[in-house]
């Protein structure tokens, strides 16, 4: 991590293509999204280390991420934990060199590789969010799912009102295991999605489901550990592991997005099978996350 303490705020460095408009733009994709907010071409994202509430304002100067504090200036310690979280979240330390090497010779992904050259994967840091939120989006359209996303933050989540804006953070997964599920039926999840989640709450309350414990496994043993999760199947698994985890094989082959997207791309008259993808997508071993995600960017004109 390339950062510099200035006291009242912190600038990173980010490596070599790095686009943070790029970013921003995949960041605003829905006006339904409550854990961050957009203004001014400055990104602003509550966040709570060690019991403390951390409000981000993220801004571009010239070539360097200023990240400054309205709430009030953190301690040295805590404002080095604010810029490794910023570091992860925009996950600047994958370099891209090989990926784009591949990328400019690939027929679905050489247009938009040159287009968006410099969007980073956005991470979901927390291993709880990211197994959620793919719950609550399974067979659902994306604009229902920020709703109930909405909801569910809004009802359990914490908040932070300043200057006429509220800010707010996700759901601990303590107080979730708790709920009862018709305590999500009330917010229109459905009851199997309400046991779902209450279950990852459940199974993250044991030392045996944590984010620590799965990056020291291999991408297998990960995938393996996710799907023994009730209500987790190969997409959620392979969704966290490319969201949270930072596995660049990570690969939702069956994502509707992904389908339309290379559709798009290729001029297609229909969406490929799972078995044409698998052959379309040859080239991108090692890089499968990271297409993926470039192909849904495509999606937000």
């Amino acid at each position: 991590m390339n950062w510099i303490d200035n006291g009242s705020s912190i600038e990173i460095h980010p490596p070599n293509d790095f686009n943070f408009k790029e970013c921003l733009v995949f960041l605003g994709r829905s006006e339904q999204e409550v854990l961050h907010q957009i203004r001014d071409d400055n990104f602003y994202k509550l966040i709570k280390i060690d019991d403390e509430f951390i409000l981000l304002k993220i801004g571009k100067v010239n070539d360097v991420i200023r990240v400054e504090f309205p709430i009030g200036i953190p301690t040295p310690g805590l404002r080095e934990k604010a810029a490794s979280y910023v570091w992860e979240y925009f996950d600047m330390n994958q370099e891209l060199g090989n990926f784009y090497d591949m990328a400019y010779s690939d027929k679905v992904l050489q247009t938009i590789v040159k287009k968006y050259r410099g969007l980073r994967i956005i991470c979901i840091p927390d291993l709880f969010e990211a197994l959620t939120w793919a719950i609550i989006g399974q067979q659902i359209n994306l604009t229902f799912a920020y709703r109930l996303k909405k909801r569910f933050v809004e009802h359990f989540g914490e908040c932070l009102t300043f200057e006429g804006n509220t800010y707010w953070l996700y759901p601990d997964f303590e107080p979730i295991a708790y709920l009862h599920v018709e305590d999500l039926r009330k917010l229109q999840f459905t009851t199997r999605k309400a046991e779902y989640i209450i279950g990852v709450a459940k199974a993250m309350t044991s030392v045996h489901v944590t984010k620590e414990a799965m990056q020291q496994q291999g991408y297998q043993q990960v995938k393996k550990s996710l799907m023994a999760i009730r209500g987790v199947g190969a997409w959620t698994a392979d969704y966290v592991m490319m969201k949270c985890l930072h596995h660049p094989v990570a690969f939702p082959v069956a994502d509707v997005g992904l389908h339309q997207a290379i559709k798009l791309q290729l001029g297609l008259e229909r969406k490929p099978s799972i078995e044409e993808l698998e052959e379309l997508s040859t080239n991108w071993a090692g890089w499968q996350a990271y297409a993926t995600f470039y192909l849904w960017r495509s999606l937000y004109e």
